[in-house]
């Protein structure tokens, strides 16, 4: 089991960058609770409802808002592990998300890929995917995978299962998956047991975990609801991750974006611990500002730094560990 090294930590040699102070990000956290006890949340999914009201939040079933008293909120936070560890197929794969511990991962998913041997600029097909499984796998900086390429050349009503394939057969190492609803996330979970030798092994050692993303501002779409809700169920790692747009989905203003941000991945959280108190959950980001001239999501920019360094103090700040989206 690796144990990387700590980063952010108020240490007496070393490098710390803290973007927020304690007394802001309790201002942070105080808006949030405003924002989820008056404001609410779209919960589009029937049974998220259901699990919302009866953990005693105010559930509005014509227009699908949902008010999270504050106490509801603080509850999920505490319940849910301040660690967690992502098992690898081969065990010295296997790392420890804690505290400020850092760990490096490659970002899903390209488009586009360059074929090594032509040059050409094309769609991915499935054998890119295992190509760059491979790749990943043979690389010690990367110690999880996510899938780098999604396959064009399959059935797109089903490319998640083909996606999931490609990579759990050929890497060693940890694999986190987008899967695209519940069911999908059920049947790659399955693929999980078989190759970890059976259902108890598979729960020992869970090989996969999952991302869902809500949609900006505040939103909790079905298919995201069944994604949190699965995985809470089947006792795996979800990474709850908002891709708010300062000036686009979210606020224009850095302060408010962080708000915004938090209360998605918060209620994600909570339906989590709703659905199963103490599921594992990583407090998930690819937050950034909008670019106003090409109205796209601006990477490698001062913001977007500030956002990640921010977004990983909140996560600090409530004990739980982080996944933020590189420069």
């Amino acid at each position: 089991m690796k144990r990387s090294l700590h980063a952010g930590r108020q240490l007496g040699s070393g490098l710390s960058l803290n973007i927020l102070t304690d007394d802001e990000l309790q201002e942070i956290h105080y808006g949030t609770l405003e924002v989820l006890n008056e404001t609410g949340i779209f919960v589009e999914d029937e049974e998220a409802l259901d699990r919302f009201e009866e953990g005693g939040a105010v559930v509005d079933r014509d227009t699908k808002i949902v008010k999270i008293p504050p106490y509801v909120v603080e509850d999920a936070i505490r319940s849910a592990p301040p660690k967690v560890v992502l098992h690898g197929r081969d065990p010295k794969h296997d790392i420890v998300l804690e505290s400020t511990r850092v760990y490096f991962t490659n970002f899903s998913e390209g488009v586009k890929v360059n074929d090594p041997y032509t040059g050409e600029n094309r769609s991915p097909l499935k054998q890119d995917l295992i190509d760059s499984a491979r790749v990943i796998d043979y690389l010690p900086e990367i110690d999880f995978c996510e899938k780098a390429l999604g396959a064009h050349d399959v059935n797109q009503n089903t490319v998640p299962l083909h996606n999931a394939e490609a990579y759990l057969t050929n890497t060693s190492k940890h694999c986190a998956f987008g899967p695209g609803n519940g069911k999908f996330l059920n049947k790659i979970i399955q693929m999980g047991q078989a190759i970890a030798g059976g259902v108890k092994e598979f729960k020992k050692r869970p090989l996969v975990s999952f991302t869902t993303c809500p949609v900006s501002p505040l939103k909790l779409i079905s298919d995201c609801c069944e994604i949190i809700m699965e995985a809470a169920k089947n006792n795996v790692v979800c990474n709850i991750l908002s891709m708010a747009m300062a000036g686009g989905t979210s606020p224009v203003t850095l302060a408010g974006t962080l708000v915004n941000h938090n209360a998605e991945v918060l209620s994600g959280i909570t339906l989590a611990q709703l659905t199963r108190r103490g599921a594992p959950v990583i407090y998930g980001s690819s937050t950034t500002a909008m670019d106003l001239k090409l109205a796209s999501a601006s990477v490698g920019t001062p913001e977007c730094a500030l956002i990640s360094g921010a977004v990983a103090r909140l996560a600090r700040y409530y004990a739980l560990p982080s996944y933020v989206a590189g420069q």
